[in-house]
């Protein structure tokens, strides 16, 4: 990826630590994806609650999180590894946040258990959503709390439990019959309502905005503040400005970019190098404190 080799001439990011903890492509039947992904919760210190601002998590243990540039978008998200680092990259266009949360628990999934497999198979697919749904809501707790019958009262508890753990109310449901809280009556049932309802598109939540990334962004404001303009930046990726701009911004972009820039300025070369790991860790204090709230 080039933006990334660029800034990491200048910048240092926090160091990559993400456990390995290969699948085999073919399991059906075991546990494994479920082991992995409390791997990952014991090694990355989370606790036994609702994970926190996930893509901040993922940034602080080395792995890049962008969002695609709109023009481009197809696919929920997807993930790759590169020579320095792992990528994950999000749909912008998918504007959901405790849906976004699933799939780039999903990703990680995939970077985790699955380095050589090919995407798109239907089991590998299959681990990478299992691994999610143990990250996001930990069977331990979560057979404690779910519905073992749907009615009224059912569906306050998905809502409350929605907010809570910060997963859809499908993967909630979905939770529920795998945990074998639901039966896969009552789960049809409950899928059916959620049609009825208009909720399998468009669910109600509280939380509109997405978890946003920011080690790119915050790399660009550093170097800035150094005396390396955007123009330099650009000119070294070698990458269109737009692209440049969708990749580094905290905020998806609605619309392809069309700035511009000059790059005569660019002329002045920089080895300088700063520093990310005191505003990661900064940001792990500011989202655990929002968490909290």
């Amino acid at each position: 990826m080039d933006v990334a080799t660029s800034l990491e001439r200048h910048v240092e990011f926090p160091e990559l630590a993400v456990p390995s903890y290969p699948v085999p492509m073919d399991d059906r039947y075991t546990n494994e994806p479920e082991m992995a992904a409390r791997v990952i919760r014991e090694q990355w210190s989370m606790g036994s609650g609702a994970a926190g601002h996930l893509v901040r998590l993922l940034e602080n243990h080395g792995i890049l999180v962008v969002f695609s540039p709109p023009q481009v978008a197809s696919v929920d998200a997807y993930s790759f590894d590169t020579h320095l680092r792992p990528v994950v990259v999000l749909n912008p266009i998918k504007r959901d946040y405790y849906r976004q949360r699933f799939d780039v628990a999903h990703e990680l999934g995939h970077l985790v258990m699955h380095s050589d497999a090919e995407p798109g198979g239907k089991i590998v697919e299959d681990q990478a959503h299992r691994f999610a749904a143990e990250l996001l809501m930990p069977a331990e707790q979560m057979r404690q709390v779910l519905p073992r019958a749907m009615g009224a009262h059912a569906w306050k508890t998905l809502a409350r439990l929605k907010e809570q753990w910060g997963v859809s109310l499908q993967a909630l449901l979905y939770r529920a019959r795998r945990l074998g809280c639901l039966s896969d009556v009552s789960y049809r049932n409950a899928m059916a309502t959620l049609s009825t309802r208009g909720w399998r598109r468009n669910e109600p939540g509280l939380i509109t905005t997405l978890e946003q990334p920011s080690l790119f962004a915050k790399a660009v404001e550093l170097l800035e503040g150094e005396g390396i303009t955007e123009a330099q930046l650009v000119e070294q990726c070698r990458v269109p400005h737009g692209l440049f701009r969708s990749v580094t911004a905290r905020a998806p972009s609605s619309e392809p970019s069309i700035a511009s820039v000059s790059v005569k300025e660019s002329s002045r070369k920089s080895t300088k190098v700063v520093s990310l790991l005191e505003y990661s860790q900064r940001s792990r204090e500011n989202d655990d404190e929002l968490v909290r709230r």
